[in-house]
């Protein structure tokens, strides 16, 4: 029996009707989904202000009379493509910015630079903090917390590493001496800045942060964004106070934001305001670049280094020749077990 007759034998297969059968109907009621996407060509740029919980503060319109900041979401497209604070985006959808609006970022722009960071040293998956920086202000305390030079290293490798210029910003002054903690960062030709908890200098600061991207960057603590807030009244950054007993900083700032400044002759800079964190992995980092953050004039010679030397051991020739000559004392040593360890760990 042919499953679309009646049942009855002489029922002829002639007599089947395409009409006769039965079409499941699609469960979900739409149509099929197509591989084509729109190409938005009436997107709307904007600049990653801060992200919060899958939302993002986009200000579009920079430097215009119709400057203004929207909320928007991550289009489907776009899958897990990193938006971090510092992208420039482009933006379909409502971007007036009224309230409970919602704009959409469809495009994610190319980016200068992308200071990123690992779980550890062996972690080579990354995690973007910030793009576009082209200057990184690292924070350090002389005193309360106590300064860790080894985590400045880390900051620098991680500068030299996304092609970003840093500065070294020490505060706390006034309670202990930071030559000791600058003589080991000597034989680098970066820029210093020193200040005390009564005296901030906010015009050399914003003079050396006018016309450029910057993220700070340093662990709790130190002072961070007691300084931030100097140079941007309205930024309201919470601070903390370090713990007397750990001498440990509290975490208070959560969120990684980009705020801008004003110069009296009124020029503008940016300065991205990150988390303070207590490590920071280099395992994406090529271990060729580390060699690049311990001296001025680091290379990495051609080839394979000389009588087949594991790359670990092959350290910049310039820091090693200066520690064996005594010109960087102890602090240059202790700079130079620093570089070993940091190749050993992400060799």
């Amino acid at each position: 029996m042919s499953w679309w007759n009646d049942g009855t034998d002489d029922e002829d297969d002639d007599d089947f009707d395409e009409s006769m059968v039965r079409v499941r109907p699609n469960p979900k009621g739409n149509r099929p989904r197509t591989k084509t996407r729109p190409d938005h060509k009436d997107a709307v740029p904007g600049r990653i202000m801060t992200v919060d919980r899958g939302r993002f503060a986009v200000l579009v319109g920079q430097d215009t009379d119709d400057e203004h900041e929207i909320t928007a979401s991550r289009a489907r497209e776009l899958g897990r493509t990193p938006i971090v604070t510092g992208d420039w985006v482009d933006l379909v959808g409502d971007t007036t910015g009224e309230a409970g609006t919602l704009a959409r970022v469809v495009r994610v722009h190319e980016r200068s630079t992308l200071l990123r960071r690992s779980a550890d040293d062996s972690d080579a998956v990354e995690r973007v903090i910030v793009a576009n920086a082209d200057q990184m202000l690292i924070v350090v305390a002389a005193a309360n917390p106590e300064p860790r030079a080894r985590l400045i290293d880390r900051y620098l490798v991680a500068a030299f590493d996304a092609g970003i210029e840093p500065v070294l910003c020490v505060t706390k002054t006034d309670l202990a001496d930071p030559a000791a903690l600058l003589a080991e960062f000597a034989c680098l030709d970066i820029r210093v800045v020193t200040l005390s908890r009564d005296d901030v200098p906010v015009d050399e600061l914003t003079e050396l942060l006018v016309g450029r991207t910057t993220v700070t960057v340093g662990h709790s603590g130190v002072g961070k964004s007691t300084l931030v807030n100097a140079l941007v009244p309205d930024a309201r950054r919470a601070t903390g106070v370090v713990n007397t007993v750990t001498g440990r900083g509290r975490h208070t700032s959560s969120s990684t934001v980009c705020l801008r400044l004003h110069a009296p002759d009124g020029r503008t800079g940016w300065i991205i305001d990150t988390p303070g964190v207590r490590s920071f992995g280099l395992g994406h980092v090529d271990p060729e670049n580390i060699l690049r953050s311990f001296a001025a004039t680091a290379h990495v010679p051609e080839g394979d280094p000389p009588g087949g030397i594991p790359l670990a051991e092959a350290h910049d020739w310039e820091i090693v020749d200066r520690v064996q000559a005594g010109e960087l004392g102890e602090g240059g040593k202790a700079r130079l077990e620093s570089l070993q360890k940091l190749l050993e760990s992400t060799a």
